[in-house]
């Protein structure tokens, strides 16, 4: 079980890793660029080539479309209560609380734990959050909504038509797929690498408004997986991915967007932080947790 664990953890942590040292070495890397690489060229990429050769029907798929918009309405309702609680800005920590890391942290996670079945599931999940994230969560701390954000977002044209592939069952021809699976598997390690210099190069102010927002998102993210887990009667990796997909730190992104709008950076940048460190920490509780181990 140790080995299991081990060989599902240390890709994550050493592809990470290697951007936390690249960024304290202060060696060039534009971050922006790289990001944009993986979530608008290799993502789209990944989700066409995964879903063309997976055996996974279009109802799981869609399936975990809805099942991740419910939990991020959960998150969005325990997230409002307990900031008005504590009187924390909504509008600065909701969305923090709301958008896990299902993309850096998230998508090898679920394929190091359930293989390709895993990924195109937790591929699903990520489409909903990613869309999500850039409109209603750009829109909370903006102050502004747009819907057009969703129509620019490769993410979710790609996962449109990869349910169309999958519905109709129609394969992409080989040498498609082959540019595809070569274009996707930049997405994964550059994700992460692009968090290990993210982590590296945050400045953290106000860490006990960040501390409370780790805490909220880690354990409200749990209690939420587990909760539509069992709402929707989820078994096998479509539990396992939904769990882990919740439980994830507090996305980078709200970092940027939060520096962007002026929504208290120094605070969410402490939350990133805090709860990726203790992300890391508590991995094997929860893959043994999403791997119907404990």
């Amino acid at each position: 079980m140790t080995a299991e664990l081990f060989a599902i953890i240390a890709p994550v942590f050493l592809i990470a890793g290697i951007g936390l040292a690249w960024g304290r070495l202060k060696l060039p890397f534009d971050n922006a660029t790289v990001t944009r690489l993986a979530t608008q060229v290799g993502t789209p990429a990944l989700i066409l080539a995964t879903l063309s050769r997976l055996e996974v029907t279009a109802d799981a798929f869609t399936q975990m479309l809805w099942v991740t918009l419910v939990s991020l309405l959960g998150f969005a309702v325990v997230g409002l209560i307990v900031l008005k609680l504590l009187r924390m800005s909504p509008r600065a920590f909701l969305t923090p609380v709301m958008m896990a890391n299902a993309g850096n942290m998230g998508l090898p996670l679920c394929l190091f734990a359930f293989g390709q079945e895993g990924l195109a599931l937790a591929i699903a999940s990520f489409a909903v959050i990613a869309a999500w994230h850039f409109t209603a969560g750009v829109a909370i701390v903006s102050g502004r909504l747009s819907f057009g954000a969703i129509v620019r977002t490769p993410v979710v044209h790609a996962s449109i038509l990869g349910i169309a592939l999958l519905l109709v069952g129609a394969p992409l021809p080989d040498w498609l797929n082959n540019f595809l699976q070569v274009l996707g598997g930049l997405s994964i390690p550059l994700m992460l690498i692009a968090l290990g210099v993210s982590l590296a190069s945050l400045e953290v102010r106000s860490l006990k408004e960040g501390a409370i927002v780790a805490l909220l998102r880690l354990s409200a993210g749990l209690a939420v997986g587990l909760g539509v887990a069992e709402l929707f009667g989820l078994e096998g990796a479509a539990r396992g991915v939904i769990i882990i997909q919740s439980a994830m730190p507090v996305a980078v992104f709200n970092y940027l967007f939060a520096a962007t709008y002026d929504q208290r950076p120094g605070a969410v940048a402490g939350s990133v932080l805090i709860s990726t460190a203790i992300s890391f920490l508590t991995l094997p509780f929860l893959l043994l947790l999403a791997m119907g181990r404990l």
